[in-house]
């Protein structure tokens, strides 16, 4: 086989047959396939596109590029994914609450690159711990606590790791079809018996409309299912910070409140309801209000917590980080608020605007190599709908410097919108897409 002919066939605009996609993901995999080879597949697909077929057998080609995890344990194997957004720190409360139910969850999670804030950053602001664990620690640390979230490693996808660095320089990352492939071959590549996708669409999301939304939801659905993992998809809201705050280790505080017990707002509803579409099709619970019960039940009980603490101190962080986090999470020295300089209502938010601020505070990366400063960022951020008075708490600025402070503030200032009249508050979740 050949990799110009592929590429030729692409651009004739046939389709690719399963030996083919194969063939050309193990080329990425071990370089029998050149940079330009590899920009000019990718642009072949961006162009012309693939059938539903060619999708799944490309995400399964890239999946089986590198190592499968495969596992015999006492309960189901469930993971989630989320396309991204800001203040959204589901999966630090949904994996420990899951395992807590019963279910085993290895999640293998990214980092932040723009707006968006990444799991292992966040997890990674607690100090000592590192999600850098070899496949055997993985294993083990998933059968003694239920949870693990964790980096991949480089035998993982390694065809995606090879055509997403591709991606990235040659204009192609918004394929649909290529966006699909990458997230579900290292998703699947970690051997769940059932996976829940959190699509995010508004302002702090990268999908801004529905339509966008819709359309990659199916498309992981439909593909996901059709490589044998039943999967299913919410449509979920991001016209605003899902929690109240930003930065990693404020968003780590966020989850540790509710697992203390607070276990109410949108942060716990979304995790609530990604958690009884597993429980469902994991077999743990008969229908999503028994899945609900359940999750939130480990939650109040403190069944969750003791997960939680359980997976930070075997990753080398703190054993007793949900009662002493306060003392344990790195605190930004200068804390300031945003003042609101008129009064209204708050009609809108740029929720991207506000992930940026976060970035510039150095919460963030703009490239790869940046370093993060994990204890910077917002919290008590405003919400839709609020009436706010002259002088009242946008938000409140945590920041390195007094001077990156004040230009923090001016950023959030600008994302806030106030006016007369209160908005229509969107749902939670918009909608579910299923099989």
């Amino acid at each position: 086989m050949d990799a110009r002919a592929i590429i030729a066939r692409l651009r004739r605009g046939e389709a690719l047959g399963r030996e083919e996609l194969a063939w050309f993901a193990r080329g990425l995999a071990d370089g029998e396939v050149s940079d330009a080879q590899a920009g000019a597949f990718a642009m072949g697909i961006c162009l012309r596109g693939l059938d539903d077929e060619g999708r799944a057998a490309l995400t399964l080609a890239m999946r089986d590029s590198g190592d499968r995890l495969h596992w015999d344990l006492p309960g189901p194997v469930l993971d989630k994914h989320s396309t991204g957004g800001v203040g959204d720190c589901v999966s630090l409360l949904l994996a420990p609450g899951l395992a807590a139910c019963g279910a085993y969850v290895p999640m293998i999670s990214g980092r932040g690159l723009g707006h968006t804030g990444g799991t292992l950053d966040k997890l990674e602001a607690i100090p000592g711990l590192s999600t850098d664990l070899s496949e055997e620690h993985f294993r083990d640390l998933v059968a003694r606590t239920g949870c693990a979230i964790v980096s991949a490693t480089a035998d993982i996808a390694p065809a995606d790791r090879r055509l997403y660095a591709v991606r990235d320089v040659t204009a192609t990352v918004e394929s649909l079809d290529l966006i699909t492939a990458s997230i579900l071959s290292k998703k699947l590549a970690a051997g769940p018996d059932a996976l829940v996708l959190d699509v995010k669409v508004g302002s702090g999301a990268f999908m801004k409309s529905r339509e966008a939304a819709r359309e990659l939801a199916t498309a992981l659905v439909s593909t996901a299912n059709a490589a044998g993992c039943p999967t299913s998809a919410m449509i979920t809201d991001m016209s605003q910070p899902l929690a109240s705050s930003l930065g990693n280790a404020l968003e780590v505080a966020e989850v540790l409140r509710q697992l203390e017990g607070e276990a109410r707002g949108p942060l716990v509803e979304i995790a609530t309801r990604l958690a009884a579409e597993l429980l469902v099709t994991g077999g743990l619970a008969t229908d999503r209000e028994e899945g609900a019960a359940l999750f939130l039940g480990s939650i109040r009980s403190g069944a969750a917590a003791e997960r939680f603490e359980a997976m930070v101190a075997a990753m080398g962080g703190p054993a007793d980080i949900v009662s002493g986090w306060r003392r344990h999470l790195p605190q930004a020295p200068v804390v300031g608020e945003t003042e609101a300089r008129a009064s209204g209502c708050v009609t809108a938010i740029d929720g991207e605007a506000l992930g940026l601020a976060v970035v510039e505070l150095g919460g963030g990366r703009r490239v790869e190599s940046d370093r993060i400063d994990p204890s910077v960022g917002l919290s008590g951020v405003v919400r839709l709908g609020q009436q706010v008075g002259l002088g009242d708490t946008l938000a409140r600025i945590h920041a390195g410097t007094e001077e990156a402070a004040r230009r923090a503030a001016d950023r959030v200032r600008a994302a806030i919108t106030l006016g007369p009249d209160a908005p229509e508050i969107p749902p939670l979740v918009h909608e579910r897409i299923m099989p």
